[in-house]
């Protein structure tokens, strides 16, 4: 039934799971009701709400827009469906604001194998990863993506290899003038966010074991059954996928080396996740087998969002 449903590329997809993000927002939000007392801070729930909604579309069009996808809305549904997995994440500026702008630059360096533009796309992919770090400074390791990307495809051109500096000097020209001109406090707290931790003594409840729990049960899954699917996948996708792989472990590497480290921070490997989790779903030629696992998942993360309430 649901992967009848999400088989399709259908209005009605879109809007169920949009609707779905909305009250799974709303209901961690109102854990607290404070921020109802201020017009200002309604505004603010209602862009961070804009942001994961974008965050929806612009994973789904980047999965069917490079063909690492078939007519259909898995990524749409899994994108959300690692969201509420860690409900902290529908709470969290910082990691939501810096999320988007990776997806931003990951929206360029996939589309990169065109080989349309491929300076624009190089430039504008670092310019959007250091607008992501000065959110969530590790973010910034993503980066490596960008040289990645540049050594697949455009590799002999030297101008290329040159633009992720012009980019880097460009948004560090202008965060150092804004600091400068309004609070200059704010070059401590990027200091902070610098620095690096592997403590994992994080976890205050057995929910958030669960939660990781189910997380680390689902990325074995998809990463595993990725990894085996990706010979036979055509040759013209291979470098796309393989930046997928890779921007997960980036992901992932993030969580490990970040200080004040929580659930939250593994946002960044829900995008790439999710393409996994519709290439798994979509080799699955057993109806049953993937309407179950596809349940089996769905109701472990929702599970998990109401525990977790």
């Amino acid at each position: 039934m649901i992967t009848t449903i999400f088989s399709k590329s259908r209005p009605f997809n879109y809007v169920l799971v949009t609707v779905l993000l909305i009250v799974c927002f709303f209901l961690y939000q109102l854990k607290t009701t404070i921020w109802l007392q201020s017009i200002e801070s309604i505004g603010k729930k209602a862009i961070l709400l804009s942001l994961l909604i974008g965050s929806l579309f612009i994973s789904n069009f980047i999965t069917k827009k490079n063909g690492l996808s078939k007519d259909n809305t898995y990524p749409f549904l899994f994108f959300f469906i690692f969201l509420i997995l860690f409900p902290t994440t529908l709470g969290n500026p910082s990691l939501i604001i810096s999320n988007f702008f990776i997806l931003m630059a990951l929206r360029r360096l996939i589309s990169l194998q065109s080989l349309v533009t491929p300076k624009e796309k190089i430039f504008d992919a670092s310019l959007w990863i250091f607008l992501a770090a000065l959110f969530h400074f590790w973010s910034i390791l993503f980066i490596v993506l960008v040289f990645v990307s540049i050594a697949l495809h455009v590799a002999r051109d030297y101008r290329n290899w040159i633009l992720p500096y012009i980019a880097f000097f460009t948004i560090g020209t202008m965060y150092v003038a804004f600091v400068l001109i309004y609070d200059t406090s704010l070059f401590g707290h990027l200091l902070d966010d610098a620095t690096f931790s592997f403590d994992f003594d994080y976890f205050t409840n057995k929910y958030q074991n669960i939660a990781i729990s189910i997380y680390a049960a689902i990325t074995a899954l998809f990463l595993f059954s990725q990894i085996v699917a990706l010979p036979s996948k055509p040759l013209i996708h291979h470098n796309s996928y393989k930046k997928i792989i890779l921007a997960f472990f980036i992901g992932f590497f993030i969580y490990l080396v970040s200080p004040h480290k929580n659930n939250s921070i593994l946002i960044y490997t829900f995008m790439p996740l999710a393409v996994m989790a519709t290439s798994y779903f979509e080799g699955i030629k057993i109806k049953w087998s993937r309407e179950v696992t596809a349940i089996i998942v769905i109701s472990l993360s929702f599970l998990s969002f109401f525990m977790q309430l």
